[in-house]
Formats: structure tokens, C-alpha cells, sequence
């Protein structure tokens, strides 16, 4: 059985658990004040050409988004995202439970414009009643997002300044934050960071056992952030173990690689750390995936450029197909399809490819 179900069903990158193992034995401080942590910040500061930024290292995806968007916002303000935004339906509620009401507005491509924000606000501060509801204060996007769609640099460019001329904080998931860096032709990691107020690195998806780094990146830190981080449940007595983490993750590249550069090597650009290398490895093989789908004839869902693919299969073939791989069954796309989710990660391999190949 191959599985392209998701991309955090394998381990960590052997270069990730290496430094876990190797410093093991080691006795450091508590609750992210070890020297691992610290380094790594410095080291995902220097990525993010931002030496300023506020650096807190979480567990999860939706803990940690809970958990800035509880901590950033004032007790009565909302969150405006899409309909298929990772907060409004895949996170059980999490950021309504804190008392923060969750704006879904629609989409076709799992993406935000910059007209909408506009669009609402304006509906918004038109309306006499404004005050009987709940008040925007930040807008939610996620790079990717949840179809595996990608903004562009002038989209971004122009929500960024929609929300600002509307005092909106804007937040980006970057739970596959890697994958989308990868895909893009004109985002990068310190531009986005100028792009938005806060934002986060998913580690989880991206070679990590588990781990997120937030980034505070154009407004300081709310104060006691770290107070809010614990009350959430989210903060690691070993806060070592994400900070190992991504200090391997993000350490400079050591040059070094295997005989093919697969993902269980150490193929590295100069100046280039793993989180990006391994990126670029998932992104290379969600290409190839598209093209020997598309060559077997199934028609693409979404035209997705990042790590998740989305085609349209026959529900007989479904049936076959899944008991000899494991993939998403993303929903019906007519009575006789399924749309099917097939995801690539830092793990996949060229073997996994033939296989699939092979049974599609």
C-alpha cells in the first residue's frame, strides 16, 4: 500500500530526527528557553531577513490558529476568510470557541481578493446597525490554500493594503507554507513577511514530527502572547523538541548531498536551509503526479500548482484503486465521480510515482 492521503502521515526527516536523537541526552532549559529554540529563531529571523520578528513555536495547525487569532484580536472582533478556509471547517470550531465569529465569504478557487475585503467593509461601515455586530479585525488566508491554489505576489500586495486601509490585521496559515514557496514564481519567504502582520511556518507538514513557528512580522507581539500561548493549551514544557526541530530545518545549508538527491538525503543549495530543499522535492513530484494523471486522461479538479493534486475519477476506479493506495475521497463530483485528493510530501518517492503509475 502507497499512500499520497496527506502530507504529515510520514515521520520527520532523518536529518530532523538525527538532531533529535543527537542531542537527546543533552539537559536544557524549559519551555522554549533552551539554546535549540533560540538559535532556531535566529535562524528563521535571517530566512525571513527580518531580525525583529517575534518568534513563538507551537504544536499544531489549528492550535495555533486559535491561539493568534484569539491573542491578537479584542474579544468582540471577527475573522474574515473563505467558505473553505481551514478555520471555518476543518478546525471544529476551534476559533468560534473562543468567542471570535468566523466571516466565510464565497470562492471558486479556495482564494480571497482584495475586492471582497473591499467590498464588505464597505457593506459594513455602511450599515447603521454595525454595532450589533460582530466587528472585522483581521483577515484569514492560508499559502496554500485548502485546494491547493496559490496567490500571487500582486494579490497579496493588494489585500495586504485592502486590510490595512481598513485596519485589518492580515494573518497567513502557512501550515504547507513550504510547499507554496516552492510552487510560486513570485513569492518568497522574506517578501511574504513584509506582506502580512503575522504569520506561521508549518513544520508538521513540512519535516517535522510536529511544530509551527509563528511570526510576528509587522506588529509586535501582543503583550503576554507567551501567557496566551499556555492558557491555550500550547505551550511545551520540552519546547526543545520544535526547537530542535527547526533549527535543523532551518540551519544554512551544509552543501552536502546523496547520489540522487532524493528526500532522504542532504541535497542543499548554498545558503539554502531544508525546509526549502525538501519543498522543492514534494513540489518536483506533484508535478510529475499531475502529468501521468493527466496523461492517463482524468480530468484535473482545480488546477492545482502545489503539493495537492485534485482530479476527477470514475467511482468504479475509486474502488479499485483504493486498495492498493491511500488518497482523499474529497467529495462527489457527479453520480458516477469522485473528486479524488492525491498528495505529494518531502517523503514521496520516485518509486511511489511508478507504482501509482502503474494502478491509475
Amino acid at each position: 500500500m502507497i499512500s499520497f492521503e496527506c502530507d504529515y502521515n510520514n515521520g520527520a526527516h532523518p536529518r530532523v530526527l538525527q538532531h533529535l536523537v543527537e542531542t537527546n541526552g543533552e539537559q536544557t532549559l524549559t519551555y522554549g528557553f533552551d539554546t535549540y529554540t533560540e538559535r532556531a529563531k535566529e535562524q528563521i529571523k535571517r530566512a525571513c531577513q527580518l531580525e525583529q520578528a517575534d518568534i513563538f513555536l507551537l504544536t499544531g495547525g489549528t492550535q495555533t490558529n486559535a491561539t493568534v487569532i484569539d491573542g491578537v484580536l479584542r474579544t468582540y472582533e471577527a475573522v474574515i476568510t473563505v467558505e473553505t478556509g481551514h478555520i471555518a471547517i476543518h478546525e471544529a470550531g476551534a476559533v468560534e470557541a473562543s468567542g471570535h465569529k468566523v466571516i466565510a465569504l464565497p470562492t471558486d478557487d479556495g482564494k480571497l481578493t482584495a475586492r471582497q475585503i473591499g467590498d464588505y467593509m464597505e457593506w459594513f461601515e455602511g450599515d447603521e446597525s454595525r454595532d450589533h455586530l460582530a466587528q472585522p479585525g483581521m483577515v484569514y488566508i492560508s499559502f496554500p490554500t485548502e485546494l491547493g491554489t496559490l496567490y500571487t505576489a500582486n494579490e497579496l500586495e493588494a489585500i495586504y493594503d485592502v486590510c490595512q486601509r481598513h485596519h485589518l490585521l492580515l494573518f497567513i496559515d502557512g501550515a504547507r507554507l513550504g510547499y507554496g514557496l516552492a510552487a510560486s514564481d513570485d513569492v518568497t519567504l522574506p517578501w511574504l513577511a513584509r506582506h502580512c502582520d503575522v504569520f506561521y511556518i508549518g513544520g508538521t507538514k513540512v519535516g517535522a514530527l510536529c511544530g509551527e513557528a509563528v511570526v510576528f512580522s509587522q506588529m509586535r507581539a501582543p503583550r503576554y502572547f507567551f501567557t496566551i500561548v499556555k492558557r491555550h493549551g500550547a505551550l511545551l514544557a520540552k519546547g526543545r523538541l520544535a526547537g530542535v526541530q527547526f533549527d535543523a530545518l532551518f540551519a544554512p545549508a551544509d552543501g552536502k548531498a546523496d547520489e540522487n538527491g532524493s528526500a532522504d538525503g542532504n541535497q542543499t543549495l548554498d545558503g539554502e536551509p531544508l525546509y526549502l530543499q525538501i519543498s522543492r522535492h514534494a513540489i518536483d513530484m506533484a508535478r510529475r503526479m499531475k502529468q501521468l494523471l493527466t496523461a492517463k486522461g482524468y480530468k484535473l479538479y482545480i488546477d492545482s500548482p502545489t503539493n495537492q493534486q485534485f482530479v476527477v475519477m470514475d467511482n468504479e476506479k475509486v474502488r479499485e484503486l483504493e486498495q492498493k493506495v491511500q488518497f482523499t475521497h474529497w467529495g462527489p463530483y457527479d453520480k458516477q465521480s469522485t473528486i479524488c485528493r492525491f498528495v505529494t510530501s518531502w517523503a514521496t518517492t520516485e518509486d511511489d510515482l511508478r507504482i501509482l503509475e502503474k494502478l491509475v
